[in-house]
């Protein structure tokens, strides 16, 4: 990967908090689901309860598909993200504690939490490495894609 790309990609991910991310049902269809995420550079961790449908679609495959992006005024300023990743449940606790530490900084105007946050015991957490990523830019023209693969 080119180092402009590189530096737009992790532009990309440091600016937002919120991705929709893809896993199969147990039927085959896919089931597209908001998270929160942080990342660490390509490294992306999102956390969801311990008897979600997303932890069950995860247990059985863990390829994932998933985008970042925002709503823009004008359509040929969107830009975002799209990936192919795969979702690895964290095991090691310093790992989860670091990532539930990593959270509240993605949110620093929070004045307060409905609650303390979870424990790592109390939630899954989700580590996601990307395969290919593709970097949407429309003001390099409509539908305009740079792809990588990692």
């Amino acid at each position: 990967m080119n180092e402009q790309l590189g530096k737009k990609i992790l532009a990309l991910l440091d600016q937002h908090r919120i991705m929709t991310i893809a896993t199969l049902r147990p039927d085959g269809w896919p089931q597209a689901t908001t998270v929160g995420y942080v990342n660490e550079g390509l490294t992306l961790y999102f956390l969801c309860g311990l008897d979600s449908q997303k932890a069950a679609n995860l247990a059985r495959d863990d390829r994932v598909s998933l985008t970042i992006d925002h709503d823009t005024p004008q359509v040929m300023e969107i830009t975002g993200l799209s990936m192919a990743a795969r979702a690895e449940l964290v095991v090691d606790r310093s790992e989860a504690e670091k990532v539930l530490r990593m959270l509240p900084l993605k949110y620093p105007g929070q004045v307060s939490l409905p609650g303390p946050m979870p424990s790592p015991d109390q939630v899954r957490i989700f580590r996601v490495t990307p395969t290919v990523i593709s970097v949407l830019d429309y003001n390099k023209g409509f539908g305009h894609t740079d792809l990588v693969t990692c």
